[in-house]
């Protein structure tokens, strides 16, 4: 263990965070997905486990890879990404994977392996939209040299984003407005932006709601309806959840007591904060919302102690948008938004989300320790990871 440690670089805080939520993520998944395995894997829930225990894994290998990498390199490896994150979402929203009704995954060829095309495009977006505003300090207020750089890729990406997964292109769009902000970006020119999202927006949903009462949009109008408490609207699956988290209590009934875990669609995934506070209660759900709590005051910390543009830029993009999709996730649990499809950063069973969820917190980590290394010389002493 001290070995290990000892080639841990970075904020060791929030390596800390990453291992809780690591544990949490294994030991609910494995609780929550015995309808999935009773169903497909004639019972054997240790599928579920090893499956998800290995992604996991691999996850964290790929953030420690990540963290190792100067992060002045993913600024240049941010435009080719953004070359190749346009067509591929394009090809996934003509051709991509049908789940529910939304084109949301490809289907790698011979390995047979899905994966999110807009994961990849978000993580591409926001260094991107880190190294052009860093580049343009100088010209900053200018609306042809600065803002249209910025503008146009993030109006593409959400744009294209925005027909299979409504949350996914808000949450990105969000976080673009904040990196904007807090780049300089005259605020004139972020509210032309604003206006031009929620105009385009409107277009799209005007053209749904024209074309037919199937899709995606048909899927938003019953989640708003159902949120609003239309009468007659299917509430199920918040139903489930709010009975689950009802149900946990104070301390919980203890991991593997769920009940809710067997009516809970998406319990493994979109709703496995119900089934946390099911079992470990409201001291579980608490600890588990201070843990992202303390994932973004370390990585406003990185951002305000960072000593470049570019740095600043990256560590809170990137910190914003995976506490905002925490959030979001954490809102619908309890009531408070409609039903998105977000899971929760680095708990929520899957594959390739989780990958890049941890890419995202490795390239945090590198410019946490760059900060680190700097600090040591200026100090007059040798740079030694602890």
């Amino acid at each position: 263990m001290k070995y290990l440690l000892s080639k841990l670089s970075g904020d060791k805080i929030i390596w800390f965070v990453v291992g809780i939520l690591s544990v949490f993520s294994i030991l609910a998944v494995y609780s929550s997905t015995g309808t999935l395995a009773y169903r497909y894997q004639a019972g054997n829930t240790e599928y579920y486990l090893i499956k998800h225990t290995t992604i996991m894994v691999l996850g964290l290998m790929l953030m420690f890879l990540a963290h190792k990498i100067n992060y002045r390199y993913y600024s240049r490896l941010s435009q080719l990404a953004l070359y190749f994150a346009i067509p591929l979402l394009v090809i996934t929203l003509v051709s991509g994977t049908n789940i529910n009704d939304a084109n949301r995954w490809l289907t790698l060829p011979v390995i047979n392996v899905t994966f999110q095309s807009s994961d990849f495009a978000k993580l591409a977006l926001i260094i991107y939209v880190a190294r052009v505003l860093s580049k343009k300090q100088e010209t900053i207020k200018d609306f042809k040299s600065s803002f249209l750089p910025v503008i146009l890729p993030v109006l593409i990406i959400c744009g294209l984003i925005l027909p299979s997964n409504l949350s996914t292109a808000v949450i990105l769009f969000c976080t673009s407005v904040v990196l904007m902000f807090f780049g300089r970006l005259s605020l004139k020119y972020i509210s032309v932006m604003v206006l031009t999202g929620v105009f385009f927006l409107g277009i799209f949903i005007v053209i749904l709601i024209n074309s037919s009462d199937t899709g995606r949009f048909y899927t938003w109008k019953n989640r708003v309806e159902n949120y609003a408490g239309k009468e007659g609207g299917d509430t199920y699956q918040i139903d489930q959840s709010k009975i689950a988290i009802a149900t946990g209590g104070i301390a919980g009934k203890l991991p593997g007591n769920s009940v809710q875990r067997n009516f809970l669609p998406q319990a493994y995934s979109d709703f496995i904060y119900a089934i946390i506070i099911e079992e470990y209660g409201l001291i579980g759900g608490t600890l588990l919302l201070l843990l992202y709590l303390i994932l973004l005051f370390r990585g406003v910390r990185i951002a305000h102690k960072s000593p470049g543009t570019f740095s600043a830029l990256l560590a809170a993009g990137l910190t914003f948008s995976l506490v905002f999709q925490a959030m979001i996730n954490m809102a619908v649990t309890v009531g408070l938004l409609p039903v998105t499809g977000q899971p929760l950063p680095m708990v929520s069973m899957g594959g390739t989300s989780l990958w890049f969820t941890s890419l995202s917190i490795g390239i945090i980590l590198s410019v946490s320790k760059q900060i680190e290394k700097q600090e040591q010389e200026q100090e007059g002493g040798e740079y030694v990871p602890v």
